[in-house]
């Protein structure tokens, strides 16, 4: 329990402000990107009491990785713990895809901004996935 919960919390917390940087960087990059989610009909407010699910979100998913970590660290055979992390990180990744193409296909947002998401989701995927092969090996 030890080397999911430790872990998949440190990974979570990692997660939230590694999506944090990204998005600031993006929104600094490209403002137009920053400007969609000034659009209410799409997006909640911040004052709106549900937005605190956004920071719980990555945590819950750090110890869903952990959990599964744990169960596939041995399939990932690399000798150095980053580099089994760091594929770890891209094969969550590569399951996100289909969930992008649902987005970009379902909602009127462009594609600009789910591949900002997506560029954030392969970063965070990394660096969870480093740290969780480094905590529990």
């Amino acid at each position: 329990m030890k080397k999911v919960l430790w872990p998949g919390l440190v990974a979570g917390v990692a997660m939230l402000i590694t999506g944090m940087i990204v998005t600031m960087a993006v929104s600094a990059i490209f403002p137009g990107l920053a400007v969609q989610y000034e659009n209410t009909s799409l997006f909640r407010a911040w004052e709106d009491p549900l937005m605190s699910l956004f920071f719980a979100a990555p945590i819950l998913l750090g110890l869903i990785l952990s959990h599964i970590w744990s169960h596939a660290k041995n399939l990932f055979k690399h000798k150095k713990p980053c580099k089994r992390g760091a594929h770890f990180g891209f094969c969550y990744w590569v399951v996100t895809i289909p969930g992008m193409i649902i987005t970009y296909s379902s909602f009127p947002i462009s594609l600009g901004l789910v591949a900002s998401w997506s560029a954030s989701i392969l970063i965070q995927g990394v660096v969870a996935g480093i740290i969780l092969s480094k905590m529990n090996k």
